[in-house]
Order: structure tokens, then sequence, then C-alpha cells
């Protein structure tokens, strides 16, 4: 059973910063690809982030680009969002996902995505 656990959201203050992780179980991580997907107040869910099974290839919304990293530790499991210079539009339940194949290409798109974490809420305040 594939299993995806967010943590690391809290409530902070506009400009401020938040590191998300995302712990994994039950899929071979480094062969799927990742992403972040958010799901704010009033708006459709939007892919924030994704990352390629190596890494090597990083995708981002316009509304986060030079603002946030994702990052992978392979090793471990588990998947990084680093988010700077936060702004209240970014607050949401940010969800972990992948999908249901292995080596598919990273995409944005959260239709894409089969398994998601249960999400960790971050609250930026003016």
């Amino acid at each position: 059973e594939v299993q995806l656990v967010e943590s690391g959201g809290d409530l902070v203050q506009a400009g401020g910063s938040l590191r998300l992780s995302c712990t994994t179980s039950g899929l071979t991580f480094d062969e799927y690809a990742m992403a972040w997907i958010r799901q704010s107040p009033g708006k459709e869910r939007e892919g924030v982030a994704g990352i390629s099974t190596t890494g090597s290839r990083t995708l981002y919304a316009d509304s986060v680009q030079g603002r946030v990293t994702i990052s992978r530790d392979n090793a471990k499991n588990t998947l990084y969002l680093q988010m700077n210079s936060l702004k209240p539009e970014d607050t949401g339940i940010y969800y972990c996902a992948t999908g249901r194949w292995p080596f598919k290409p990273v995409t944005l798109d959260h239709r894409q995505y089969d398994y998601w974490g249960q999400g960790t809420q971050v609250t930026v305040s003016p």
C-alpha cells in the first residue's frame, strides 16, 4: 500500500519560509516522479512543483517560480518543498502526490497523480 505523509505546514507571516516534507512507503521511491499539489480556498487544485525520479528535472508553477525549491532524497524515500518569501496567496493545503506507474515523466497536471497524502496546512498571514 502506497502511503504519503506530509509534514511541516504552519502559520507564518508574509515573507517567511517553510520546509515541507513528505515521507513515503509502499513504493520504490526512486522510480516515481513526485509533485506538490496545492488546494487554496476558493481556487482549483494547482500543481506547484514537480520532480523527476533522479531529481534532474524540476517544474514550477509560475505563481511560485523563484520562491520555492522541490527536492528529493531517494535514500530516505522523502520529498521536500522549500518555500521562501511566502505570500498570503500561498495559503492552502499542500499535498504530496505520485502516479500509479513508475518512470512516468514529471508533470504539474494534478490529474496525472493517483496517490495523495492527507495534506499539510500552510497559512500565510499578511
